[in-house]
């Protein structure tokens, strides 16, 4: 009887770029294996959105040796490393436990079955095509952002209504006047306040994106568009079921026994806050 040969880090980049070819990021991004040795072996992988000390503590709990997030650990250069700083000490302490960090930032939202093409499936958008187009690869078309048509066009109730299901939000910010009936939309995994514009001329109904721009929506209003602000983290967590996926059957296909986990304890750094009524009684 044979054993499976060790997994390391070379092996996941190696699949990793397959998924979202690491070439697809921004030039202003960074990307790949940020903390870590490209030898090191890869036993349970930990997925999340943020490097931050929650996750890092849930890996270790959980003994993950390596952890993927979306948004890079190291995205601007640095002159030095205070641990007195949320990066300083995550950097601190994943190399004290000896965990590979590893980005799949703006390569995965402009991949194939990426961000904003995860978010558009799970509303139910077909026929989609980039926002703002990319290289075309074997796998398909990539680009930012993604517009999208229903088969047949939803009622403002409707469509709000499973967009909150989606995001697993209780409620999102709307610029400009919700169209009664919604066909296609353009959307953006993510912030994306750059597209609105693009998604308008190519006859979206309305653009959904995150951190949208004060002068954006204003743009919106008085343009006759609607623009929604689904938060950055609402837009994006979907992606991380897909990618769970995606691994898991890239680890069956090579008999890799690899553990690959989503995390549990991950959520928005916002909460909503709600006066109990309207009454002032300040006075």
């Amino acid at each position: 009887m044979t054993t499976a040969s060790p997994i390391q880090i070379h092996h996941l980049l190696t699949s990793l770029d397959h998924l979202a070819p690491f070439a697809l990021a921004e030039e202003w991004d960074n990307v790949g294996l940020l903390l870590g040795h490209p030898l090191a072996p890869v036993g349970s992988i930990l997925l999340g959105l943020d490097p931050s000390q929650a996750l890092l503590d849930e890996a270790i709990s959980l003994g993950a040796t390596t952890i993927i997030t979306h948004h890079p650990c190291i995205f601007h250069p640095l002159r030095a490393i205070f641990t007195s700083t949320p990066t300083g000490r995550f950097l601190a302490k994943a190399l004290q436990h000896q965990i590979n960090v590893i980005a799949c930032h703006t390569n995965l939202d402009n991949a194939p079955d990426g961000v904003s093409d995860t978010l558009a499936l799970a509303l139910g958008l077909s026929n989609l095509s980039p926002l703002r187009p990319g290289p075309v690869i074997e796998r398909g078309a990539t680009g930012a952002g993604r517009l999208g048509r229903f088969a047949r066009p939803l009622s403002a109730t409707s469509f709000m209504n499973r967009l909150l299901q989606v995001l697993q939000l209780p409620s999102v910010c709307v610029a400009g006047n919700l169209p009664a009936q919604i066909k296609t939309v353009g959307l953006c995994g993510g912030s994306g306040s750059e597209l609105a514009e693009i998604a308008h001329n190519r006859g979206a109904d309305l653009y959904l994106s995150a951190e949208i721009k004060h002068s954006v929506a204003r743009w919106a209003e008085e343009s006759g568009f609607c623009i929604i602000d689904g938060t950055h983290y609402g837009t994006e967590q979907p992606v991380l079921s897909v990618l769970h996926r995606q691994l898991q059957a890239l680890a069956a296909s090579n008999n890799w026994p690899l553990e690959i986990l989503v995390s549990r304890a991950e959520k928005s750094p916002f909460s909503l806050y709600q006066t109990k009524n309207n009454t002032d009684t300040s006075r």
